[in-house]
Parts: structure tokens; C-alpha cells; sequence
């Protein structure tokens, strides 16, 4: 690629997200420090969830040379590396769809291997092998050596971040839209290169997106329900509200694992560079933040009934029902098929939009059911404490800013036939609310 080849597929990105690069910087800081807060404001081995005395121990810890080598687990770091050792042996080996991506810049389409839900079979059998084999205290290290597992996966994305940022410099490298800014942190945060380290079939991008931290996120739900299981005296004894949470938490991994084409047409795929945002995102915050609840559910058990199992039944798959009737009538559209007879509105550019079915009932309607999913996966831990909610409140303003981000994105591509959709579909996610 010339040089004036690259200036056109790779112009200087002209505007900031994230409060440009002081915004970058705090969340490049900030997403580590709260994971290992989240951890450290509620667990058993910190005192409860908040713990008592907060700013005293959080001093005296932050003092003590002890409290930061024990962030260090070498056993626990290597466990990680042969989990994701695991992963990439599993992509290679086991069968797979090739499945083409958008069109990119350059004109072409990027070919992806898609088995990550055979992977977490994999996964699956073999961790129920082992417990089956030696029982549930076989499975606890997840919950033992938690610490551990938090500090390798950050440095792992760290590495990847760095690596990735240092490997877009390369002549021929195809950049994101908007992480070309030319400032390194806001770039090396946000993503330089477009699909980096990408060979073949093989992405690095989606292959994180998916396997190693969404399903160790699950493998970690498993461990904490051993934990619970170990302390009760067997699995009959575990909690009804962590066998939900494992429920729950388990379809949404293993639905967004069988459908893993639909991640090809989202917003981290086609537009973002991959960068210390999603490395972190995906191999740190998602399986150690995420877990949250069943973590609190092993020291703090509680007992629903039958009444709020039902009442959290309903909120859970309502959202779900919501979140994939939704996504099936988007991704059957973009297809060319239109089952439900649905009305849409047609653009200049010729683009078609949806403004009927859920797709009429707000922008996006799929954001709606996984904020309902969210909050049903908070229900169980009981209202003693606001910690447990984190996840949905978190989500509820990612979930917002992802929806700001798509809609100037529409707003760009489509002008004032952007303006003519809003009026006929006014409702951002939540429909008649926002």
C-alpha cells in the first residue's frame, strides 16, 4: 500500500470519545483498579460486602508491601496462560463455519472460523468431568486464587494492548476510523488497527470478543457454586438463588456463543480498532467483574422461595425473549428476509430501516431486554446490599453511551433521512420511557 493509498483508507481521525486522551487515560487506570475493587469491597476474605472501615483498611493495605505481593499468584498466572493456550488449541482444531464479515475499506471481507460454542462444550465437559471425577472442592480455584486470576488476565491484556498498538505502525496495516488520532494513549486505549494479528481465518479481535474471558466467565460461576456446595455439604444443598444466577448467566454465555456469527455486524467488529479497551473488556472485566453475584452468593447464601423465584423467572426471560426476537428480526432483515411482514422506511443511499415490530417499539429494543436480564441476574443476591447491583447499573450507562455512539454514526451516514427515522421510531431503548 502507497503512501497516498494509506492517507485515503487511513485518514487522521479528527474527533475524541471518552473526553479525549485525559478520559482514555482514567479509564485505562480506572478499569483495573475496579475490577480489583469490586473484589476487595465485597468478598468474605475483605471483611463483607461493603467491608467496615473502608478508608482505614484501604490505606493500610495500599502501605503494606504484603497486601501488593499478593496480588501475585505464579500459580494462578499460569493456570491462565494454559486456559488461553486452551482456547487458541481449541479454535484450531476443532471444526468450524467459515463465515465472511462486513465489507471493509479496501473492498474485501475478512473470512472468520466460528466454533466457540464447541469450545465451551469442550470446556463444559471436561470441567464436569473433573468434578464429577473428584468432586466440587476440586473446582474451587477459581474462587481460591481469584486474586491471581485478576492481575494475569490484566497483564495479558496489557500486553496485547501494547503489542497491538506497537504492531498498526507496520506499512499495509488498515486502521479504525477513530482511533488515528496520532495521541498515543487515547489511541493505544481506544485501538489503532482495525483486525490486528489477523491471519487467515484466525482474528484476534474476535477471537477474544467471545472465548477466553465469556466463557471463563461461566467456568468461574461453575467454581463459586462448587465453593457453595463444598461449604453446604453437596450441590442439593446449594441455594436456589445461585443455581439461577448460574441459569441465567449460563444461557446468556451459551446464547451469544451458538450465535456467533451476529458479533460480526456489531459496532467493537466493524468500527473499533482493537485496543486496551476490549483487550481489558474482554479478557478482565468481563469474566471477573461480571461474576459479581454468584462470588457474594457463596458467603452471603440466600434462600428465594418459590414466589421470587418465580418473579425473577419472569424478569430474566422476558428480557431474554425481548433480546433475541429482537436480534433474530434485525439479523433476518440484513439477510433479505422479512418473515413478519415488517414495515420498513428506505433511504437515499438505498439502506433500509425497521420501524415495525420491536425494531417500531424503540431504536434498540435488544439493549431493553439485556437491561432487563441484567437486573434479574442482581435480583437473587436479595437488597442488603447496592454492590451486587453494580453490574446493572454499569451496563444501563454502557448501554446508553453504545446507544449516543450508533445513533451520530446513523445520524453521519444517513442525514436527514436519520431525522425522518426518528420521528417514526422516537424511543432510544426503553420503549415509551427513553
Amino acid at each position: 500500500m502507497s503512501k497516498k493509498d494509506s492517507a485515503v483508507l487511513n485518514p487522521r481521525t479528527t474527533t475524541y470519545e471518552f473526553l479525549g486522551p485525559p478520559g482514555a487515560l482514567l479509564i485505562t487506570i480506572g478499569v483495573p483498579v475496579t475490577t480489583y475493587a469490586l473484589y476487595f469491597g465485597c468478598s468474605e476474605q475483605s471483611g463483607g460486602c461493603p467491608p467496615t472501615l473502608v478508608p482505614e483498611r484501604i490505606s493500610l493495605a495500599l502501605s503494606d508491601p504484603a497486601w501488593w505481593k499478593g496480588l501475585w499468584d505464579t500459580q494462578a498466572a499460569l493456570m491462565y496462560l494454559g486456559w488461553y493456550a486452551f482456547c487458541l488449541v481449541a479454535w484450531l482444531v476443532l471444526p468450524g463455519d467459515l463465515v465472511a464479515g462486513t465489507t471493509l475499506r479496501t473492498g474485501g471481507k475478512k473470512l472468520y472460523k466460528i466454533n466457540a460454542f464447541s469450545t465451551f462444550l469442550l470446556a463444559l465437559g471436561l470441567t464436569s468431568g473433573v468434578i464429577y471425577r473428584f468432586g466440587p472442592q476440586s473446582f474451587t480455584f477459581f474462587h481460591d486464587k481469584f486474586v491471581g486470576f485478576i492481575t494475569a488476565s490484566i497483564i495479558m491484556a496489557v500486553v496485547q494492548g501494547v503489542a497491538c498498538y506497537a504492531a498498526s505502525f507496520r506499512p499495509g496495516a488498515l486502521l479504525a476510523l477513530g482511533g488515528n488520532t496520532g495521541n498515543p494513549i487515547y489511541d493505544f486505549y481506544i485501538g489503532r488497527e482495525l483486525n490486528p494479528f489477523s491471519w487467515g481465518s484466525f482474528d484476534l479481535k474476535t477471537f477474544n470478543e467471545l472465548r477466553p474471558g465469556l466463557i471463563l466467565w461461566f467456568l468461574i460461576d461453575i467454581s463459586m457454586l462448587c465453593e457453595q456446595a463444598t461449604r453446604r455439604g453437596g450441590f442439593s444443598q446449594v441455594t436456589d438463588s445461585l443455581w439461577l444466577t448460574l441459569l441465567f448467566q449460563g444461557l446468556y454465555v451459551s446464547d451469544a456463543l451458538y450465535n456467533e456469527s451476529g458479533i460480526f455486524t456489531q459496532m467493537d467488529i466493524t468500527t473499533d480498532g482493537f485496543g486496551f479497551m476490549l483487550s481489558v473488556g474482554d479478557l478482565a472485566w468481563v469474566p471477573f467483574a461480571y461474576c459479581l453475584q454468584a462470588r457474594y452468593l457463596v458467603f452471603n447464601p440466600v434462600e428465594l422461595g418459590p414466589v421470587w423465584t418465580v418473579v425473577v423467572l419472569i424478569c430474566n426471560f422476558t428480557g431474554y425473549y425481548i433480546f433475541r426476537v429482537a436480534n433474530a428480526e434485525k439479523n433476518d432483515f440484513r439477510n433479505g428476509k422479512n418473515p413478519k411482514n415488517l414495515q420498513f422506511m428506505t433511504t437515499e443511499s438505498g439502506s433500509k430501516l425497521l420501524t415495525s415490530g420491536w425494531w417500531g417499539r424503540s431504536r434498540h429494543p435488544n439493549y431493553f431486554g439485556d437491561l432487563l436480564m441484567a437486573f434479574a441476574w442482581s435480583l437473587p443476591t436479595g437488597f442488603n446490599t447496592p454492590i451486587t447491583y453494580f453490574y446493572v447499573t454499569y451496563f444501563a450507562v454502557l448501554l446508553i453511551h453504545r446507544q449516543r455512539r450508533d445513533d451520530e454514526a446513523c445520524e453521519k451516514k444517513y442525514g436527514k433521512d436519520w431525522k425522518k427515522y426518528m420521528q417514526l421510531v422516537p424511543y432510544r431503548i426503553i420503549p415509551y420511557v427513553y
